[in-house]
């Protein structure tokens, strides 16, 4: 069944009181109403019922671990999960007569709503020089004419190949060694975006990047902490776990400038209790903090520890643990009771007594977890905060043993395993020496070019190729203007698509659209069907089986397209099978096997009900830092101040949304209906600013050049955040996040960090064009 086109929605905002639960009813017959209005009920029925399932579709949505074979439940996914997966399985197509109707300059005017729900891409097509349309054009020819262009350069570097979480564990690996055979390392990846500040903290402390803890031992904790993050929007499936945790006698405490419907109470739809009883309380406290004070706070709580170590001697810290497990306690401990209470409470926005309850939680549990997403990643002092927090867990010995340690929660389906297939610019030698072993060439060992400094290099003109597997980079990144105008820059710019977005707008002088399989598609090769496989937020491996007929028979998978490329561009002379790997993805994993640790005999392993849960150092009691122990660390900070007249602005996704694309204008837990151009202002600074519900406003970001950036016509709606910080979504707002406004060490935008004036407008704005 073909679904007719859909129009540019026309915007007006209605707002009701924010939800205090998440879940329910709504959220099954919200997820079912979106997912039919894209596709059929068959079609609804297969991607949902096999969805998170053994041997079906894993999610493309956010990167969740699935609870234990035979512990699932038979619609083990979300709402947002369901919205994900059938929006992608949408019978709305995209042909070559979608791109001699409309322009590229048309297109680029239309909201990013209205370019996703047009449908899937059909078949190759490439704007050409001085042209403003798209038209068809051959798998050969176009493969051909990106394999020109890389081959023209007059240096490898002077390319860029990027990818985003959706991307499987097999086309991951095909890539890295596609762009490291061409000879560099430019493989930026969303990662550089999300989690990058949570890979440097923790390889310096613990030796690992990754999370240690599993799902049963956020079942199986006394106290868990939820630092920046929004489960009930940006990761659902996480309320099952904290409900679990909450049955178990575990105590939560959120972490927020927010409220947010998700922390408050949960009424899980796969239960009676949440179906007809008012479900489960999530958080046990809700500490409304200020943007950026997580470190402050978190340095506040260690120095009570220490005081009431001081005060019961013995009976407070784990003091074999630190011995024998720990380096660097004592200069931690003389730098953190340095740090003044009144900056600490000044930075946080709370009062002692608030943190000294912590404190109490603390002190009565034994198990501690601490979850975190982009809320602390994408601040100034994300790495120091994460080092923080992993101060407070070595402190009480909560690192390496059941219940405790450290969760970052990605919000990518396989952001975490492109990163182990190295899909890295900084890869390590061990992995570099691995590919020469295995693949006998010399990888280059020069770091590449992250996210940032990839467009930092398009905008100086010494970047001529980018290529992207997956994702929409123009609007995940930072600065949007400068960002278009690096893009413009390219000679060639490539995207391997599955729907319509804003980066197939901003085009090189050349720029092709490569449509791609997606995940819910079955995918056949010359040697029989094949599956991929992604790895979650918990280091677990495991397959996913497209079960849909594909959106048209000219796509060719992610695999495919990348390992044709690969013979365009260097034929022979790599000695690498390409057109193996493309027939059979059992042989890239073989490959994977011998490069990679942790995968040995993949093949086999992988393919059992559940996978491979990968091995983590530190759960073994080991840290694999110089001095193999687990660090304390010191951490200054500089509290982010506002002048007079200004917020601390961060932004954030929506509740129908997924990463840089809107479902629709609403969000419904936070009585958001109809527009998505509005800024959440606590109703006091509202009123300080001289500034009314419903007024329209430019957001005007202060930043320490000479550029004005502005997102103009946003309409204002007191909220309860943080007095002195509002809140408004991306990516429309990514415009005012500066290009060197980045985390330190990680070179992280700082999107929960930007310093903004409301400039009143006397007028409102004009409904989008169509």
């Amino acid at each position: 069944m073909k679904k007719a086109p859909r129009q540019e929605p026309q915007e007006r905002l209605s707002v009701t009181a924010p939800k205090k639960w998440a879940a329910g009813v709504p959220a099954v017959t919200h997820a079912l109403e979106y997912s039919l209005q894209e596709t059929t009920v068959g079609r609804t029925a297969t991607t949902l019922l096999t969805m998170n399932q053994v041997g079906g579709i894993d999610c493309p949505g956010c990167a969740w671990a699935d609870p234990a074979p035979g512990h699932r439940h038979r619609n083990e996914y979300c709402e947002n999960g369901a919205k994900h997966i059938n929006d992608e399985a949408t019978a709305r197509r995209i042909t070559p007569d979608f791109f001699r109707t409309h322009s590229v300059s048309e297109l680029g005017r239309a909201s990013d709503l209205w370019l996703n729900q047009q449908g899937r891409l059909t078949e190759p097509m490439v704007k050409r020089p001085d042209a403003d349309h798209y038209e068809p054009i051959s798998w050969h020819d176009a493969l051909e004419l990106l394999a020109t262009e890389l081959k023209a350069l007059d240096s490898p570097d002077e390319a860029v190949f990027y990818t985003s979480g959706r991307a499987s564990n097999e086309s991951a690996f095909i890539l890295q060694l596609f762009a490291r055979v061409f000879g560099t390392n430019n493989l930026p990846d969303c990662s550089n975006m999300c989690h990058e500040s949570s890979g440097f903290a923790l390889y310096e402390t613990l030796g690992t990047g990754k999370g240690t803890v599993s799902l049963d031992d956020l079942h199986h904790a006394d106290l868990i902490f939820l630092v920046g993050q929004n489960p009930g929007t940006n990761h659902p499936r996480q309320l099952s776990a904290l409900e679990q945790a909450k049955l178990n006698g575990g105590r939560i405490i959120a972490v927020n400038p927010l409220p947010e419907a998700g922390l408050l109470r949960f009424k899980n739809p796969q239960q009676v209790r949440g179906v007809i009883g008012g479900g489960t309380r999530i958080a046990d406290r809700f500490l409304h903090i200020r943007a950026g004070g997580d470190l402050a706070l978190f340095q506040g709580l260690n120095r009570l520890l220490l005081e009431a170590e001081d005060a019961r001697p013995g009976t407070v810290l784990d003091h074999d643990f630190i011995r024998s497990s720990t380096s660097g306690f004592e200069a931690f401990s003389q730098h953190v009771r340095t740090i003044a209470w009144e900056d600490i409470l000044t930075a946080t926005g709370l009062t002692r007594p608030e943190i000294e309850a912590v404190r109490d939680d603390v002190l009565a549990s034994k198990r501690i977890i601490v979850c975190w997403a982009m809320g602390v990643t994408q601040q100034r002092h994300a790495v120091p905060t994460i080092r923080e927090m992993v101060n407070f867990l070595l402190l009480r010995g909560n690192m390496g043993r059941v219940g405790a340690g450290v969760c970052p929660v990605r919000g990518h389906s396989n952001v975490q395993g492109d990163r182990t297939m190295g899909v890295w610019e900084q890869m390590p030698d061990s992995f570099l020496d691995a590919l020469q072993q295995v693949f006998g060439f010399d990888p280059p060992r020069a770091h590449g070019l992250d996210s940032v400094n990839a467009i930092r290099a398009m905008r100086e003109g010494r970047i001529k190729v980018f290529l992207s597997l997956a994702g929409n980079f123009v609007r995940a990144a930072p600065d949007s203007a400068l960002t278009e105008e690096a893009m413009r820059r390219c000679r060639l710019t490539a995207h391997i698509s599955t729907k319509l977005n804003r980066s197939h707008t901003v085009c090189g002088q050349t720029a092709l659209i490569l449509p791609t399989l997606g995940r819910t598609e079955r995918d056949i090769q010359s040697s029989g069907e094949q599956f991929v496989t992604v790895e979650n937020s918990m280091s677990q491996v495991h397959t996913s089986s497209g079960r849909l007929e594909p959106a048209s028979r000219l796509l060719l998978s992610e695999v495919a397209i990348l390992c044709r490329l690969a013979r365009h561009t260097l034929g022979d002379t790599a000695g690498i099978p390409w057109n193996r790997f493309e027939a059979d993805y059992g042989a890239i994993r073989h490959r994977i096997a011998q490069v990679v640790p942790g995968f040995h005999d993949f093949n086999r392993r992988v393919a059992r009900p559940g996978g491979i849960q990968l091995p983590n150092p530190v759960n073994e009691g080991v840290f694999a830092t110089p001095v193999g122990k687990a660090l304390f660390t010191c951490n200054a900070w500089d509290m982010l101040r506002a002048p007079q007249g200004h917020l601390v602005l961060q932004t954030l996704r929506s509740h129908d949304q997924w990463n840089t694309i809107p479902y629709t204008d609403n969000d419904r837990y936070r009585g958001i209906h109809g527009r998505r151009k509005v800024v959440l202002v606590n109703p006091t600074d509202l009123t300080e600013l001289g500034l009314e519900k419903g007024q329209f406003v430019d957001l005007v970001g202060v930043w320490t050049d000479d550029v004005e950036r502005r997102a103009e016509d946003f309409e204002v709606v007191p909220y309860p955040t943080t007095r002195g910080c509002a809140a408004t979504y991306y990516p429309e707002t990514n415009v005012l996040v500066p290009l060197d406004s980045v985390a330190e060490i990680s070179n992280q935008p700082t999107s929960k960090g930007i310093v903004v004036r409301l400039e009143p407008t006397h007028s409102r704005p004009s409904p989008s064009p169509p």
